[in-house]
């Protein structure tokens, strides 16, 4: 664990970012993210990888204002799709403010991309993942089931139409979202991406010290996704994720082991995850729906009982 006095937000909790004062009105929010291709569009993958890169921020309350590429391409491949998919970054750091003013490029076997991200937040605003109070209501912003999708795609069973609305959410900014909740003001935060919505709230459950509930059948779910389960369409790393969280989930005996892959699917620039206060829940679900933020869904709620533990309810 790293520890200094103006490290407001450090690696101990397991958050989105980490903060650092630089003086009574300023801090930066530092994140840094990449993976490989999603999709078999160059474009489309640069701006998922933004969109991801540039969640971490959002998370934590911030506003991105510089980032770097961080690009890992084969020689031997067509300069061109490295030129798409730089493009497809760039655009969508564009949307959200943030200039991308370099970065560092590899020979690499696997196409990677990403982007290391600077953000700006006032001190004593930050939004940790690790304030979560009991009695909190849980709201969710994005659907899930992005990890089945594109494992679909790769298999060459995702319809079309299935993974263009997938891909259209993925590439989708948490800025509104980020926005909306700094309006309203809420205790704790998260965004879903790998580590799928149970790993994500664990982190949060455990850096809180407060226990959670779940209910699968609130949880939003991309369209297309059962059907896909159904032909045992699942990433490997839902499966890891599931196995990870085998020690801090309770799940209802009726669930099926389909509903809970679900809840541990591996997402890629998920929505933020949002713990609020009851008496502030319904003005943060008006703030979103200004804010063009199309799911905005309570999921569960934050307990005092069962410290760093979920309960997943049918």
């Amino acid at each position: 664990m790293v520890s200094h006095p103006d490290l407001l937000v450090g690696n101990d909790t397991g958050d989105d970012a980490a903060v650092y004062r630089l003086d009574k009105n300023t801090a930066i929010i530092v994140t840094v993210d990449f993976f490989t291709p999603i999709t078999d569009d160059p474009y489309e993958f640069g701006v998922i990888a933004a969109a991801n890169s540039l969640s971490d921020v959002y998370a934590m309350g911030g506003k991105p204002l510089v980032a770097l590429n961080i690009v890992g391409f084969p020689a031997e491949l067509a300069v061109d799709m490295l030129g798409d998919v730089l493009k497809g970054g760039y655009d969508k750091a564009a949307e959200a403010g943030c200039l991308i003013v370099g970065g560092h490029t590899v020979d690499d076997a696997e196409p990677k991309y990403g982007l290391s991200v600077v953000g700006l937040i006032e001190p004593g605003k930050e939004v940790s993942n690790a304030n979560a109070q009991p009695g909190d209501v849980l709201v969710l912003t994005k659907p899930i089931g992005t990890g089945i999708i594109t494992t679909g795609c790769k298999q060459g069973i995702t319809p079309d139409d299935i993974l263009k609305n997938a891909v259209d959410v993925m590439a989708t900014l948490n800025k509104g979202a980020a926005e909306a909740m700094m309006r309203v003001g809420i205790n704790s935060c998260t965004d879903i991406t790998g580590f799928g919505l149970m790993g994500h709230l664990r982190g949060m459950t455990r850096g809180s010290k407060v226990g959670a509930i779940i209910n699968a059948p609130d949880v939003p779910v991309l369209p297309g996704v059962w059907d896909l389960l159904e032909k045992n369409v699942v990433p490997g790393g839902t499966f890891r994720n599931m196995n990870g969280v085998e020690d801090s989930v309770d799940w209802d005996e009726s669930l099926t082991d389909q509903q809970r892959l679900l809840m541990c699917d591996a997402q890629t620039s998920g929505g933020l995850l949002i713990s609020v206060t009851k008496d502030k829940v319904e003005k943060l679900l008006s703030e979103l729906e200004i804010s063009g933020v199309e799911t905005r869904v309570i999921v569960g709620e934050i307990t005092a009982e069962n410290s760093g533990r979920i309960l997943v309810k049918a």
